[in-house]
């Protein structure tokens, strides 16, 4: 039953509130356990910070924003890289402290206003930052798509499962209806599964040795400076785009979140959320496009929802046969979609270029571009032992450096 009483939102009966909240969590459930599976972390692990992090974001926003946060697309090269170099402890360690970048970012807003943070990171720096994260590890998504990180796996077996969940994937997104649109991630997981099935390739060992349920596999973080300074410019883009998110969300349910409970409320709740998800050994967290989505089709505005999908998400987290199951997922089938994520995340880069309307070809401009691109693709290092600087950190300190000595742009630049 709704309630249309003027000044309200519509509210609903308890049995319909509690079963749109495990909707949500439906409708987030591929993206917020592809990253963990991508990245090496425990898939359990990410539901439960998933679920902890919503908590702690509508609790420093006091209820006043329908969103879910999950594991961020946006830190998945970055963690693989990081993993690779400094193991998973110290990559929490340097989670830890990219979350505390979003919150002394929303007291800077909070005292200043945005203006600030524009000026520092204008499209021109923010755009092509984007672009690395999405680029860095893209041999990475085609090696998995290939077979190459795959011993029981041959190249024609793995082209066929991973270009399969790809094209399931690619029509859901593209020509899928109604709440399907919004699950294309899972919709190609499933069907690659099933793909796999058939084929005999899913090792089933994992599920039958582990317990229906269990403690997720908690680890704890350990403090690396080279790891810390590996991922603290990561935080720049997602801090960024997290204005949008909100503006996202705001034109949905008619409100301005950016006023009331205020970006710099909003902000802090993002920051603590990962902070937090990485002292348990999770993924950092982000809002849910999918799950703000979802919300403009169900006009379901009420935050309690997202709480009930939160708390599920906890729930789901202590099953230890399900966390088993996803890791049985071939790794070719995470190839074919991390080559469409990877690139789709490249895109809202040059997105960002775009409407910006600046001329690339602006001297300029073509200099802060060139470099962040080169430097962050390329693997340019700077430094060595715990004071590296390499990948996207490298591209994002060289592009705000440049954007802040480099004479402005001519009128029309």
């Amino acid at each position: 039953m709704t309630d249309t009483v003027a000044g309200r939102q519509p509210t609903q009966s308890l049995p319909r509130t509690l079963l749109t909240g495990v909707q949500m969590l439906f409708v987030a459930f591929g993206a917020l356990v592809l990253v963990p599976l991508l990245t090496g972390l425990d898939p359990n692990v990410a539901l439960f910070t998933a679920g902890v992090g919503t908590l702690v974001f509508h609790s420093v926003t006091r209820q006043s924003v329908p969103v879910f946060l999950a594991s961020s697309f946006a830190f998945i090269a970055p963690i693989q890289g990081s993993v690779q170099s400094f193991g998973i402890p110290a990559t929490m360690g340097g989670l830890m402290a990219a979350g505390l970048v979003y919150v002394v970012i929303s007291q800077f807003i909070r005292l200043k206003g945005t203006a600030w943070l524009h000026h520092l990171l204008p499209a021109v720096v923010v755009g092509p930052v984007i672009m690395v994260i999405g680029l860095a590890l893209a041999p990475v998504a085609v090696d998995m798509a290939t077979g190459e990180t795959s011993d029981a796996i041959g190249y024609g077996q793995a082209l066929v499962l991973s270009m399969v969940s790809l094209l399931v994937t690619l029509v859901l997104a593209v020509f899928g209806r109604g709440l399907i649109r919004l699950v294309p991630i899972m919709g190609g997981i499933v069907t690659g599964y099933v793909l796999a099935l058939l084929m005999g390739v899913v090792d089933f060992t994992p599920v039958e040795e582990s317990a229906w349920l269990a403690l997720p596999s908690f680890t704890a973080p350990a403090f690396n400076w080279a790891a810390i300074l590996f991922m603290i410019p990561v935080a720049i883009a997602p801090a960024v785009e997290h204005i949008g998110d909100m503006v996202a969300i705001g034109s949905v349910t008619k409100k301005n979140y950016l006023e009331k409970p205020g970006l710099h409320r909003t902000l802090l709740g993002d920051g603590l959320a990962t902070s937090v998800a990485a002292l348990f050994g999770g993924p950092p967290n982000t809002t849910y496009s999918e799950v703000t989505g979802a919300v403009t089709l169900t006009r379901a505005f009420d935050p309690r929802i997202m709480m009930i999908a939160a708390v599920t998400a906890i729930l789901l987290a202590f099953l230890g046969k399900l966390g088993a199951l996803l890791q049985t997922i071939p790794a070719p089938v995470m190839g074919g979609i991390m080559t469409l994520l990877f690139g789709s995340i490249a895109v809202v880069g040059m997105n960002t270029l775009v409407r910006a309307g600046h001329s690339l070809t602006a001297p300029r401009n073509l200099v802060v571009v060139s470099l962040i691109l080169v430097f962050g693709i390329g693997g340019m290092q700077v430094g060595g032992g715990q004071f590296t600087l390499q990948g996207v950190s490298l591209a994002a300190l060289v592009g705000i450096v440049l954007n802040a000595v480099l004479p402005p742009a001519k009128e029309g630049e």
